[in-house]
């Protein structure tokens, strides 16, 4: 099953280059380049895993975080960045990313990166679904 993935970077170039040579490793990808775009595209659309940059205009990598696990708390994110600190990686952290890598980020890095959120993703996505399961068939006493 190919990795649904969203990428979310202002750089048309690296955006391009980037989503370019992971649909090459079979990957779905779909990108956004404001943080409007990337909000609209995580309301409407399911993905494994979300590759956010941490250098935004208008709304920072962390604060776009919030925003998702906000509304997707399942979602798995890693942030990419250019100047990566310390203390936002730890912050990164905190909030629910999934990982946090430096620009240029190694393509077979991030795509076994990526490979470990869908499977997260499955696990949490299968545990929800037990529970689910589980309160039906107590609710109607089978």
């Amino acid at each position: 099953m190919a990795e649904k993935v969203l990428l979310i970077d202002d750089e048309v170039e690296f955006l391009e280059n980037l989503s370019e040579r992971m649909r090459v490793r079979g990957m779905e990808v779909s990108t956004a380049q404001t943080t409007d775009d990337a909000v609209s595209a995580v309301e409407e659309g399911e993905f494994d895993a979300i590759v956010l940059d941490l250098q935004m205009p208008g709304m920072n990598g962390i604060e776009m975080l919030k925003v998702i696990k906000a509304r997707r708390p399942d979602m798995q994110v890693i942030l990419l960045t250019g100047q990566a600190t310390l203390e936002a990686g730890i912050e990164a952290m905190k909030l629910g990313a999934m990982d946090f890598m430096e620009k240029p980020a190694d393509i077979d890095s991030l795509t076994e990166k990526i490979k470990k959120a869908q499977a997260k993703k499955m696990v949490l996505v299968e545990k929800k679904t037990e529970g689910k399961v589980k309160d039906i068939l107590s609710k109607k006493g089978w």
